[in-house]
């Protein structure tokens, strides 16, 4: 059966399985990259992920007893831990719960490391499935990752997409993040640190 004809290989799920690859090996990839270079990256990925998980085709559920969740709460937490201690103070934000709720409270803290994470949990579990081959299995990896992104992961990367395009685009937030990556790249010079104020306790 040609992909024109079948849901489950057509040009949209192909090309939204190479995206979540990519999106997979950004995260677990990070420690090998700048902040500025994630920040810029991660922007990417996810403003693409997005477009195409809006065109991934709309299933009915079928085989829900198959589903299988390969991401640990162990390799969740690593992931998480990793974003933010790249990202640093940057990771929190400001979020809204409800957009177009007219009377909302004060907007909570929320963290890019936490949202990617999320994401990353979909995404990796969608992938594992899907990559099995079976046709059962693509049906269901297709149906649920939908579905999870109407309902859950969606919104989380629409909120870490505006606070990354906070960081990526604000003339004064990429300024310290070159200032930052100088100063992570640059040896401590022991002859430099003014020792005149130390003291010393003598045995």
């Amino acid at each position: 059966m040609s992909s024109q004809n079948n849901p489950l290989i057509s040009k949209e799920v192909t090309e939204f399985v190479i995206l979540a690859k990519e999106y997979s090996e950004l995260v677990e990839t990070i420690d090998k990259q700048s902040l500025e270079e994630f920040v810029s990256k991660a922007h990417e990925v996810l403003l693409k992920l997005y477009m195409k998980a809006v065109h991934l085709p709309e299933l009915d559920a079928r085989y829900e007893d198959l589903i299988e969740h390969s991401v640990t709460e162990n390799e969740y937490e690593k992931n998480r831990r990793k974003i933010n201690e790249r990202l640093g103070h940057y990771d929190s934000y400001h979020d809204i719960n409800s957009p177009i709720r007219q009377t909302s409270g004060d907007p909570s803290d929320a963290c890019i490391s936490e949202d990617m994470s999320d994401i990353f949990q979909e995404i990796k579990d969608f992938s594992m499935l899907y990559n099995k081959g079976r046709k059962d299995l693509m049906h269901e990896a297709i149906w649920e990752c939908k579905q999870s992104f109407k309902n859950y992961w969606g919104q989380r990367l629409t909120n870490s997409l505006r606070a990354l395009h906070f960081l990526r685009y604000s003339a004064e937030k990429l300024e310290e993040l070159h200032e930052i990556e100088i100063a992570d790249n640059e040896d401590l010079n022991i002859d430099d640190i003014d020792t005149s104020e130390w003291i010393v306790s003598e045995g």
